[in-house]
């Protein structure tokens, strides 16, 4: 629309004037949730930014966020974008390698950074010379001598005597910015290489903001959001964006240890996520149910089978049965309400992101009077192309395209788009920007999918991702993991075979299911690593995978397996920062146990266990 804010800088201040005084952030300092309104973070907002002015960056110049999340992250963002600068958010589990190279490439002048990374960013400064300032967030300094650390409430009061001497100076500054200058330049985590520098302009993001409020809608009297997920990755940060459009109160979660706790105490309405988290309640309410004694366990088990039956009639619009309508409101009154109160006991929807979640969790969560609403974007696409909406929710899908975004399927199945989200390209990577487009200017998201009769889309697979059999027949395993881990003896699986006779998987087990299991079948170890080795674990997997894959042809189905003993994680390389696995780091590490599969020996799904 024609008065639609155009900058993220318009956006905060429509924000801002609209509802002034009112609530908005939440944070927790020494067992006390505190609030910031909407009034006083314009004021931090504006302060800091004239500070940043008298330290003389300005327009064009890059500045780095390297942080948790907190309130300051935001306060920073907003002040970056309001003088015409750009920031580069970089994740706190990032390698120190690639935190050097992206502010090396990025020539970052400067850099928030909070104290737990101060010591990281004094020692990585000393090889940069293009970083002239580092602002901690905490009052923790390094050498007070040291002019070019300063603390994030002396860059405050720089701005506040500014704007005593000049008060028409800020909002000269965020007027000045226009809608196709660059706001952010987000490097992707990637599987492989050194990470790309993605140019997202305001438009990119104003436009991404507007079309999502519109599509999904969300009023202010009755909404509240926990924010765990990192402010570093498009999805939060997009979400936040649109989050203080629409005047939903955000409290910051203390930790992602902490989540399960802060959902208690800040009972939210709504809340962004990734798959993995619907995954580990998932399997801590089955935990709890095998570990009650009878008659729990029946009753939850029972429970659990009604919620999947009734979300998948309610799913396809096909009639309930007053017969099943009565066992789901018993299954309600004896287990889901304890589930709901698990989350808080207000939540009206979930929207997950960043990876496919596995549809027998999602119609589990369906009827337990959860609502998960699966979206679809990427860090070029500022993010959202698709998403599925309280009225028009199909699970298995990402629903369908937002307002404003065209998208059309190539011959070979990727999903090509256009729109004002799409990214202005990649910073200083002119091939990776011929790459990345068509001949006729549609940007390739390397993502394979398809839309059905209806308009909801539906993700198959990373087009770089599909493994190719030796025979030629082509495998999803982003499919095959989705299906496996509905398993409640899984946690994790990747799937290998790329050149290969047939596929094969590295699974994670469910520790805690496995015990059960073991003590239930008489089974003593003293290890787990040993207990993985037993046959009867070995064929209770087996059975598993099999189970969860059986309506797949043939050459689709997992063929032999491994149990990893270790869970994947970021920290260890084998995970993106937003969860993802990083085939080609999982493939190499594990190269001796995938080798042993695919032995001529092997004649059957044998497991191999890491770290026993």
């Amino acid at each position: 629309m024609a008065d639609d804010p155009k900058t993220i800088n318009e956006l905060f201040q429509v924000a801002a004037e609209r509802y002034r005084n009112m609530e908005f952030l939440r944070y927790k300092l020494e067992d006390r949730w505190i609030s910031i309104a909407y009034d006083d973070l314009a004021r931090k907002v504006k302060h800091v930014a004239l500070g940043l002015h008298a330290l003389e960056l300005a327009a064009g110049d890059r500045i780095a966020i390297w942080s948790e999340n907190r309130p300051e992250w935001n306060v920073a963002d907003l002040a970056v974008l309001a003088i015409g600068a750009a920031d580069v958010p970089i994740y706190t589990t990032q390698a120190r390698s690639q935190v050097e190279y992206i502010l090396s490439d990025s020539a970052a002048k400067a850099m928030f950074v909070s104290s737990a990374l101060l010591p990281s960013a004094l020692a990585i400064r000393s090889r940069l010379p293009s970083l002239e300032i580092l602002i901690c967030f905490d009052d923790v300094m390094a050498d007070p001598r040291d002019q070019s650390v300063m603390h994030f409430k002396k860059v405050a009061d720089k701005g506040r005597a500014l704007n005593a001497k000049d008060p028409g100076l800020y909002d000269e500054l965020r007027e000045a910015v226009a809608p196709g200058d660059l706001a952010s330049q987000i490097y992707t985590s990637g599987s492989t290489g050194e990470p790309k520098g993605v140019m997202l302009t305001h438009k990119n993001l104003t436009s991404n903001v507007l079309f999502t409020y519109r599509w999904l809608g969300l009023e202010r009297e009755r909404d509240i959001a926990l924010s765990y997920l990192p402010l570093s990755h498009i999805f939060e940060r997009a979400v936040w964006y649109f989050f203080m459009y629409s005047g939903t109160v955000i409290a910051y979660a203390e930790s992602i240890d902490a989540v399960a706790r802060n959902l208690v105490e800040v009972r939210p309405t709504v809340m962004t996520s990734v798959p993995r988290m619907f995954e580990k309640i998932y399997a801590r309410i089955l935990e709890r149910g095998i570990a009650s004694r009878f008659p729990r366990r029946q009753i939850l088990l029972w429970s659990l089978g009604i919620a999947r039956e009734w979300a998948r009639l309610k799913d396809r619009n096909r009639k309930i049965s007053p017969w099943l309508a009565l066992k789901h409101k018993i299954a309600d009154f004896l287990a889901f309400k304890k589930v709901r109160q698990s989350v808080g006991g207000r939540i009206r929807l979930f929207i997950s992101g960043g990876a496919p979640l596995a549809p027998e969790i999602a119609y589990v969560f369906a009827g337990a009077g959860l609502t998960i609403l699966q979206g679809y974007g990427l860090t070029e696409t500022s993010p959202s192309i698709s998403c599925n909406t309280e009225k028009r929710n199909r699970i298995g899908t990402v629903g369908p395209v937002i307002e404003g975004v065209s998208l059309r399927i190539a011959p070979d199945g990727e999903i090509l788009v256009k729109g004002d989200i799409v990214t202005a390209g990649y910073f200083n990577a002119p091939q990776e920007n011929r790459d990345a487009f068509t001949e006729d200017g549609w940007f390739r998201t390397g993502d394979i999918g398809f839309v059905d009769e209806d308009g909801f889309l539906t993700i198959t697979d990373r087009k770089k991702d599909l493994i190719k059999t030796s025979g030629g027949k082509y495998i999803a395993p982003q499919e095959l993991e989705s299906l496996i881990k509905a398993s409640r003896f899984v946690s994790q699986v990747v799937v290998v075979g790329n050149g290969r006779k047939f596929a094969s998987a590295l699974i994670v087990p469910n520790l805690d299911m496995i015990r059960s299991y073991g003590e239930l079948k008489g089974l003593k170890y003293p290890s787990m690593s040993k207990l993985l080795t037993d046959p009867k674990v070995i064929d209770l997997m087996e059975r598993q995978v099999n189970k969860y894959t059986s309506d797949l042809a043939g050459y689709e189905t997992v063929k032999r397996i491994a149990l990893l003993e270790e869970e994947l994680t970021v920290d260890s390389g084998e995970l993106t920062p937003t969860l993802k696995p990083r085939r080609t780091f999982i493939e190499k590490k594990y190269a001796a146990v995938i080798d042993k599969l695919y032995g001529e020996t092997a004649r059957r799904p044998e497991p191999i266990v890491s770290g026993g």
